[in-house]
Formats: structure tokens, C-alpha cells, sequence
């Protein structure tokens, strides 16, 4: 029988905790690493929905992209959301790993994905760090197209209905940075790189102008597009892993912005 320890240490190969930003709070966050496993759900974030999920479908691992704590925990009650998920998960004996920013930076990570799905080539860490990797990727594309042009190429590649942009649609692009979430503090190096256009989750108002200003074009499906897609494959990769284990992505959780 598989156990919480073993598929732990699969994730920190995968993803290991040394790419994670300081901040971060990656690795098994809840459980007992002795405990077995037979059922895993993947998800972008553990909310009420998806929580109940892996509860109602006896799951004994959730693997959250997104950390629950994210921050140290004084006190757990049930006053708060993230109170009430944790010890409803406790209760039912659900352990909760998270990879977060380790995943974003990994080889086989969100943003190596992205850079891929967009077709880039010549792919490369867009701030490196001194084994080889580090966070974002940026790489050019065979021919220029337009702004316009990659963002269809983006709305297709994460199913995204509907994304902002900015900048001139025509502008012609080249070279692209991508950085999944809410990672707009690398539009410098972006910028530094000699990027064209930039993929982001999402970008604060000042960043948009900052783009803006500097000539970047910014192409932005939302966070949750920018990352589910990734959840959903790694739900795969875990499967093929450990094949006696039933994994699957989370059905029930959602974008909670709705683009009207």
C-alpha cells in the first residue's frame, strides 16, 4: 500500500522545496506521513467546494497547488474559513501537501508548461537561479506574430474563454515571457531579457502601466486559467506514478471571477 511519505517524496522530486520563494510554505503541510493511500485529488486551491469533495469521495491526500496555511497559525478554530477547512480535513484525516511555487518553478513545472504550450523555443529560467533553473521562463517564437495572435494562441492552449490584454493588438511579437499567478515583480526582467510580450495570471493596475510604458504587451487569462491546467496534468503524472492509487483533479472547484 502507497503511503502519504512516498508520494511526498515523489512531489519533492518533482518539484523540489529549494525553487519555492522564501515566503512560500511548500511540502506536506497536514497529515501523517505513515498513513496509506488509496484515493488523491488534485486542486488549484482548497476551498469549501473542493474540500467536501475530497471528503465526501474519501480521499486521504489533497495535493494543493495553492498552500492551506499559507502563513504561520496561532490559533485553529472554527472562526475562520481556513479554521473550519483544516479541521474538517483533520477530522476526517485528509493530509494536505502543497508544491506552489516549487511546482511554478520546476523543470517540468507550470511555467516550463506554458512556455511550451505557447510554443516557444530556446526556453530558459527568466531569473535563473544557480543550479539551472528558477522562476519564469522566456523564449521566442519561430516567425513574429501579433499581440492578437498570442492571445488566441494562449485562449486556446488553457481552454480560457475570455482574457485582458495590453497593449496594441498588431504589435508584432518575438520573444515572450511567461510567469503563471500573480507574478507581475518579473516584468523587469522580462523587460531586461528583451521580451516582446509577457503571459501573466493576473497584474496589478501599476503593472499594466508599467508594461504599457516600456512597450511589453501583457496577455492575462486570470489566475485560475493560468495555473488549473497544470493541476490537471499533474493529477496524471501521479496516477502514472503510483497506478494502485486513484487520483483525479478536483470537479467542483471554480473560478470564483466570472467574466461577463
Amino acid at each position: 500500500m502507497v503511503t502519504v511519505a512516498e508520494i511526498a517524496a515523489f512531489l519533492e522530486q518533482f518539484a523540489p522545496s529549494r525553487l519555492a520563494a522564501d515566503w512560500d510554505n511548500v511540502g506536506l503541510l497536514v497529515g501523517d506521513r505513515d498513513q496509506q493511500v488509496q484515493r488523491v485529488m488534485t486542486c488549484l486551491t482548497i476551498t469549501p467546494a473542493s474540500a467536501a469533495e475530497a471528503i465526501d469521495l474519501e480521499a486521504e491526500l489533497i495535493v494543493t497547488h495553492h498552500p492551506l496555511p499559507l502563513r504561520a497559525v496561532k490559533r485553529l478554530t472554527r472562526d475562520t474559513t481556513s479554521g473550519r477547512l483544516l479541521l474538517d480535513l483533520i477530522a476526517a484525516r485528509v493530509a494536505v501537501y502543497s508544491p506552489h511555487t516549487a511546482f511554478d518553478s520546476a523543470a517540468a513545472g507550470i511555467n516550463q508548461r506554458l512556455a511550451q504550450g505557447l510554443g516557444l523555443k530556446d526556453i530558459a529560467p527568466l531569473v535563473p537561479d544557480p543550479l539551472g533553473l528558477g522562476s519564469g521562463r522566456y523564449g521566442g517564437l519561430e516567425e513574429p506574430i501579433s499581440l492578437e495572435q498570442l492571445a488566441q494562441r494562449t485562449k486556446q492552449f488553457l481552454a480560457a474563454g475570455r482574457l485582458q490584454l495590453v497593449g496594441e493588438p498588431a504589435q508584432m511579437v518575438r520573444s515572450v515571457a511567461v510567469a503563471c499567478g500573480a507574478a507581475g515583480e518579473l516584468l523587469e526582467a522580462a523587460a531586461q531579457a528583451g521580451c516582446h510580450a509577457m503571459l501573466l495570471g493576473e497584474a496589478r493596475f501599476h503593472t499594466c502601466l508599467e508594461a504599457e510604458a516600456a512597450g511589453i504587451g501583457l496577455v492575462l487569462p486570470g489566475h485560475f486559467a493560468s495555473e488549473r491546467f497544470a493541476v490537471e496534468s499533474l493529477a496524471g503524472i501521479l496516477g502514472e506514478q503510483f497506478p494502485a492509487v486513484r487520483v483525479w483533479a478536483s470537479r467542483q472547484e471554480r473560478d470564483p471571477i466570472r467574466w461577463m
